[in-house]
C-alpha cells in the first residue's frame, strides 16, 4: 500500500517516513506554495534521506486565508491546523485512482498545533476512504530524540533562520510582506528551533 508522508525536510517527518517503509511503499509529499523555494530545497532533503518526492500547491488563496486567519487571531494555531488540512485534502484530491492508501504526518505527542482529533481523524478518513496516521504522536520529544540519534544526523536552529520545506516558512514570508516583519515576528514564539535533516544513518 502507498503511503504519503508530509514532508518538511525536518527530523520528525524524515523519522515518520523511515518507520513507515517496512510497512509501506512510502512517497514524500511537500506543500509549497511558491512564495519561497521550498520545492526546490525540499527535492534535495527527500534525496538525502532517498525516497521519492513530489511537491503539492494547494493554491496561493489557501495561503491568503491562512494570513488572514493568523492576523485576525493575533496567534497562528488555527492558521496552521489550517494549512495542514488543506494540504491533506490537496493529496486526496490528486489521487489517480481509487485505491486506498495512508497519509501520514510528523505529529508529536507534545505538538499543540498541527492537530486533528480523533472525530475529525475518523471522518476525513470514512469520506475519503483514505487512512491516516501520526506515527509519532505516542512519543515524547526525548524519545524522539534518541530515534533521530540513531537515524538521522540533523542540523538545528531558530525557525527564523534556517530553511526547510514546510507552510509554516510560506505563512512567516507572506505575513512579513502583509503586515511587515516585525509585526509578524510577533506572532511567532520567540524562541523556536527547528530542524533540517543533513545525513541519513543506514549502518546501525
Amino acid at each position: 500500500m502507498k503511503a504519503y508522508v508530509l514532508f518538511s525536510g525536518g527530523k520528525d517527518s524524515s523519522l515518520t517516513a523511515i518507520m513507515l517503509e517496512k510497512f509501506f511503499e512510502v512517497e514524500l509529499v511537500t506543500c509549497s506554495f511558491g512564495i519561497i523555494p521550498t520545492a526546490e530545497i525540499s527535492k534535495d532533503l527527500a534525496k538525502i534521506i532517498g525516497f521519492p518526492h513530489r511537491v503539492i500547491n494547494p493554491g496561493t488563496d489557501i495561503l491568503e486565508k491562512a494570513c488572514d486567519m493568523a492576523i485576525q487571531d493575533g496567534f497562528l494555531n488555527n492558521a496552521i491546523n489550517f494549512l495542514h488540512r488543506q494540504s491533506l485534502l490537496k493529496i486526496v484530491s490528486d489521487r489517480d485512482s481509487d485505491d486506498v492508501f495512508l497519509i501520514a504526518d510528523g505529529i508529536r505527542r507534545d505538538d499543540r498545533v498541527p492537530n486533528l482529533t480523533k472525530s475529525e481523524i475518523q471522518s476525513f478518513e470514512d469520506k475519503n476512504n483514505i487512512l491516516y496516521a501520526s506515527p509519532l504522536s505516542g512519543f515524547g520529544r526525548k524519545t524522539i530524540n534518541e530515534m533521530v540519534r540513531l537515524n538521522l544526523i540533523i542540523e538545528e536552529g531558530e525557525s527564523s533562520v534556517l530553511q526547510k520545506c514546510d507552510y509554516e516558512e510560506e505563512l512567516r514570508e507572506m505575513l512579513n510582506r502583509k503586515i511587515g516583519v516585525e509585526d509578524a515576528n510577533t506572532l511567532f514564539p520567540k524562541s523556536h528551533k527547528q530542524s533540517r535533516v543533513v545525513k541519513r544513518i543506514y549502518d546501525l
